[in-house]
């Protein structure tokens, strides 16, 4: 064996034993901390046995208590399971409870209180549904716990006769209770729902109420850990297409004004196809007429008896026209001239 190979096996030989040595004396500091710790008072708390989920009744062998600092109780907590199941009747989760995490009275029921909505409400807020679909409900991944931004859609007309539409951020950061009539906020699974239930506060539940019948409703989720609210604006749809709504109601005016005429151009078509119809119809019945006539057989004719006219011969007389009885007689005195009328001399 060489020189340098029974150097390198000493070596590690001392670098195990120092090792071994440097990990004794770590776990016997370790030891007296704990002992330490342990003269420190020590409480009891109850905690779950086993996983919880909403509406699962609480009992004995699903509780258990554990060693917890005294000063260190959370607030709510129960320090005997007795003191957990005391009461007439039994006690529901509220919520999701994991096992080893402490029985607080504001995660679970009264003594025979039933797992219900009313149960889960804050102090002062209310309980809202409103209906969705599967685009709405963004698209069945909301989840009883989570929350979301509630948008309102609308269109409306303006002075011009132009509907505009535009969505607001009506309410942020709003918790769901339940999802259709799921509020069991262990489910994971993304299903289609109807209805989504909000917890609001009175004037929150006014607006929901009142924006239900005033337009479109959706959600948008919001991240788990963001619960304030953020700045927003109205988006029309000049913010979609990057017109001013100047350029939106000529373009709609122009659309309206281009209908119309089409408009009156199919009247116009129609009018001169009722005329023509109504010309083929007429010339339809003079055709048919004369076919009724065509197929008429004439009369034999008669001869009649000659008229016997009377022959009138005209006499032509002439009769001497009798003389004026006055005759005119004309006188000149100097250069002017005078007539009278004298009686005819026989």
């Amino acid at each position: 064996m060489r020189a340098n190979t029974l150097i390198m096996i000493v070596l590690a030989g001392v670098f195990g034993v120092l090792a071994v040595v440097l990990v004794n004396i770590w776990l016997a500091g370790q030891r007296s901390a704990m002992a330490g710790v342990t003269g420190i008072q020590a409480d009891t708390v109850v905690v779950a046995a086993v996983p919880l989920k909403f509406g699962d009744a609480l009992s004995a062998d699903k509780l258990r208590e554990i060693a917890w600092p005294a000063g260190a109780v959370p607030a709510g907590a129960f320090k005997t399971t007795k003191e957990a199941l005391a009461g007439d009747g039994t006690r529901q989760a509220l919520q999701m409870i994991s096992a080893n995490e402490p029985i607080l009275a504001s995660k679970i029921t009264g003594p025979g209180q039933r797992a219900t909505l009313s149960a889960v409400l804050g102090e002062g807020m209310k309980a809202v549904s409103i209906r969705v679909n599967d685009v709405l409900g963004v698209a069945g991944f909301v989840f009883p716990g989570d929350r979301v931004d509630v948008l309102l859609t609308r269109t409306v007309r303006d002075s011009d006769g132009v509907d505009k539409s535009f969505v607001d951020v009506l309410l942020q950061s709003m918790k769901v209770l339940a999802v259709d009539q799921v509020a069991d906020e262990s489910k994971d699974s993304p299903t289609v729902v109807k209805s989504v239930t909000l917890e609001a506060s009175t004037k929150d539940a006014q607006k929901l109420t009142l924006a239900a019948g005033a337009g479109q409703l959706s959600l948008a989720l919001r991240q788990a850990a963001a619960s304030k609210g953020e700045t927003t604006e109205r988006v029309t749809l000049s913010d979609l297409t990057g017109e001013t709504p100047d350029d939106v109601a000529t373009r709609q005016a122009e659309l309206n004004k281009q209908a119309a005429a089409d408009a009156a151009a199919a009247a116009e078509r129609k009018r001169a196809d009722d005329k023509i119809a109504g010309l083929t119809q007429a010339v339809e019945k003079v055709g048919s007429r004369l076919d009724a006539l065509g197929k008429v057989k004439p009369a034999p004719a008669v001869a009649s008896a000659p008229e016997v006219r009377e022959v009138v011969k005209e006499v032509v007389k002439y009769v001497q026209p009798e003389p004026p009885k006055n005759v005119s007689v004309g006188v000149f005195r100097g250069v002017k001239l005078e007539t009278y009328d004298v009686p005819r001399q026989p």
